[in-house]
């Protein structure tokens, strides 16, 4: 990655009409696991770092939409 990629990414990158629907689609399956996940496992430290991966997870994949594959 060169530096012009590093400022690139740091950019804010508004999503285009298809990319909303994209993040959506995605987000609702991320909820859609999530409340599995609350459903099945037992409240513990396991099911919290699961949750906050899954956010993670969310996030990630909302970067690699808006940055179209970049990084």
């Amino acid at each position: 990655m060169d530096k012009s990629m590093v400022e690139d990414v740091f950019t804010y990158h508004p999503p285009d009409e298809a990319q909303i629907e994209s993040m959506k689609r995605l987000r609702k399956l991320a909820m859609e696991l999530a409340n599995a996940i609350f459903e099945e496992c037992p409240a513990c430290a396991d099911r919290t770092a699961a949750i906050r991966k899954l956010r993670e997870v969310t996030m990630t994949v909302n970067a690699g939409i808006v940055l179209k594959g970049l990084v």
